[in-house]
């Protein structure tokens, strides 16, 4: 669970989320009830995900002629990864589709077309589709910010939306550490890209 909501940054990144809400006269879910609620796809990756982690760190702390292993062994990884991933994607998915903003260890921001009460209680189903992540946690809206869109037209103004920001309430150690680790990876290709823009402008 979160305990300090200024622990993480978080980066713009599009994603999906599920939202359902959550009766705030039953109690948040610990971490065991929040396990039991993963559906098989999700526990399957969390669990595949979490022993590639191990085994890649204990094989890096070899001689440093394994490297090609270890390389070889990451993209094997990968390919487990997506084919696990496109089985999640195929399970139903259960609750409110919102398209993501940004993304961090503490929380995320959505954009919706209509506002959501501060305060708020949801199950959330995060999907990082480009870093291959499926998180399920708990979230509570802390701020929803109207946002007014450019007019479509002279005269004609855009529907107005709203950016909902949400903390984290409940959420797993495990699955801190892969949005965060994920946030890492956003960001290093962000400033990638940046520094190339850069010099195919020189």
């Amino acid at each position: 669970m979160i305990n300090d909501s200024n622990s993480y940054f978080s980066v713009p990144h599009q994603f999906n989320v599920y939202l359902n809400a959550w009766d705030k006269q039953r109690p948040i879910p610990d971490d065991n009830q929040l396990r039991q609620m993963q559906s098989t796809g999700l526990k399957l990756l969390s669990e595949v995900k979490a022993l590639e982690a191990n085994c890649l760190m204990q094989i890096r702390q070899l001689e440093s002629e394994t490297k090609s292993i270890v390389e070889f062994l990451k993209l094997q990884s990968r390919k487990v990864d997506l084919v696990l991933q496109h089985v999640l994607e195929k399970e139903t998915q259960t609750g409110q589709q919102y398209q993501g903003l940004q993304f961090g260890g503490s929380g995320l921001t959505i954009v919706s077309d209509t506002p959501i009460e501060v305060g708020s209680i949801f199950s959330c189903h995060i999907y990082l589709h480009a870093e291959v992540v499926a998180v399920l946690c708990m979230c509570e809206v802390t701020a929803a910010k109207q946002v007014n869109v450019e007019t479509v037209a002279p005269d004609v103004s855009a529907a107005p939306s709203w950016h909902i920001e949400l903390a984290y309430t409940q959420i797993l150690d495990e699955d801190i550490e892969q949005l965060v680790k994920a946030s890492l990876n956003v960001q290093q290709k962000m400033l990638k890209l940046r520094k190339q823009q850069r010099n195919d402008n020189l």
